[in-house]
């Protein structure tokens, strides 16, 4: 008689993980989520950032480089090239970094700095073609100057952000185009139109989509009531005419890993005197970070008692780390289901990897990012030790002072073997696909 086997085994862990992360989603959000997933390896990375977390909550490579209190800052939580873009906000310039915190929390800067690392290996090979070694050198790239950055910043002063004005290389023209193409105008052009009772969410069939009426007269409500209160930018100082309501939609197909969480546009008012003539704000379902799941329960009680839920958590993170938080950025709530509220930018397009041919190149870019990752570390340990706003950065320069080296041929490996798992996790994935497929005729 044979012995029964154990179910630890790394295809049905991975199966078995994203059904139960996909688990709350109707079958159209599913199987729409599952068809990006199964596009190539790197958006299956982009989409299962639970996986990610999984496998490395309790890695004890974390240790050799840091693994203390001292170096743990405000993460992204799902720092990966695709999340670094242009983006603008109130004052209409144009900027380049990070602009999405949905994941953020509190940890370790090697996890940041891992994801970021194994995301430029996938990257790498998926759209820029590039060969093992020059793909290495990249990773190499980002290593060195993310260590750069912080030791340029001991005292933890924060540099000057990524703009038209400071770009360099590859970003320079990006940014240009971006500013040229891109205008507040524009976007309410795409996004709206005008008819005899003003402007209104233009027909957009597979971006937005309407509302039952009871679920439009819930939100409506909350933007216009509980939502203002929970402001601390420039627009906390509006008046109630401010955030009146002119349309509300459903947004649709937005997003990978956030696929399938209630997500709406709603159209205010605003004012000329504010500079802005109408806008429209993301309205988006928030669930705890990936990393939540993984905290014990004491953890998880001092989590809640810092953010009772994850509005205020996503806005405390995002004022933490961003370079220029949004002044719409708050919260409301649907029920018991809340929401975080930011204005959508004009200015959002991700660099088009893809584009380009060869190492030099893409190594200027990949510098950008180790920079602009390092910066957001130094903020947001900022926020966490005011008293003592260097202490991240001197700590972290302390672990790979005369380390580099080492830590950075960790992290080559890391990141190559972590994309060769994600690849062999894609083929499981679609082979899963395609068996459920066969099985269903």
């Amino acid at each position: 008689m044979s012995q029964p086997l154990t179910l630890h085994n790394r295809p049905r862990q991975v199966i078995d993980a994203i059904t139960r992360a996909n688990a709350g989603l109707d079958a159209a959000d599913r199987e729409a989520k599952y068809a990006k997933l199964a596009a190539s390896p790197y958006r299956f990375f982009r989409g299962t950032n639970h996986l990610y977390w999984d496998d490395v909550w309790h890695d004890w490579r974390v240790a050799l480089f840091g693994g203390t209190p001292e170096t743990q800052t405000w993460l992204q939580g799902d720092a990966h090239a695709y999340n670094f873009g242009a983006y603008g906000h109130h004052d209409d310039r144009v900027r380049y970094g990070m602009d999405d915190f949905d994941d953020a929390l509190i940890g370790d800067y090697q996890y940041d700095v891992w994801r970021l690392a194994i995301s430029v290996v996938l990257d790498a090979r998926e759209n820029v073609g590039l060969s093992a070694k020059a793909t290495r050198k990249a990773v190499a790239t980002l290593l060195a100057h993310y260590q750069a950055e912080l030791a340029r910043h001991r005292e933890g002063e924060i540099p000057e952000a990524v703009n038209l004005d400071t770009a360099k290389g590859v970003l320079k023209g990006f940014l240009g185009d971006v500013a040229a193409r891109n205008s507040r105008a524009r976007m309410l052009g795409k996004w709206t139109r005008r008819d005899g009772e003003g402007r209104r969410f233009a027909d957009r069939p597979n971006k937005l989509a309407g509302l039952p009426a009871d679920k439009a007269s819930q939100l409506r409500k909350a933007v216009e009531t509980e939502y203002p209160q929970t402001l601390s930018g420039g627009a906390a100082n509006q008046g109630a005419a401010h955030f009146r309501v002119k349309d509300l939609a459903r947004r649709l197909d937005a997003g990978t890993g956030s696929l399938g969480l209630e997500r709406y546009y709603v159209l205010i008012e605003a004012d000329e005197a504010h500079g802005h003539d109408d806008v429209i704000l993301d309205i988006k379902q928030q669930t705890p970070p990936e990393g939540w799941r993984l905290m014990d329960r004491a953890e998880k009680r001092a989590w809640r008692a810092a953010f009772p839920h994850e509005g205020i958590r996503h806005a405390a993170a995002f004022h933490a780390i961003a370079e220029h938080p949004d002044p719409y950025l708050g919260w409301l709530h649907l029920g018991e289901t809340v929401f975080s509220v930011r204005e959508r930018s004009p200015f959002k397009a991700d660099y088009p990897t893809h584009k380009i041919d060869a190492g030099k190149p893409y190594r200027k870019l990949v510098r950008q990012w180790g920079r602009i990752l390092a910066r957001e570390h130094l903020r947001g340990s900022r926020s966490l030790n005011p008293d003592d706003p260097g202490r991240f950065a001197r700590h972290v320069c302390h672990h790979l002072e005369g380390r580099l080296d080492a830590f950075t041929d960790l992290v080559i490996t890391l990141a190559m073997r972590y994309a060769d798992c994600v690849a062999q996790d894609h083929r499981t994935f679609v082979a899963s696909r395609a068996g459920n497929d066969d099985a269903g005729r």
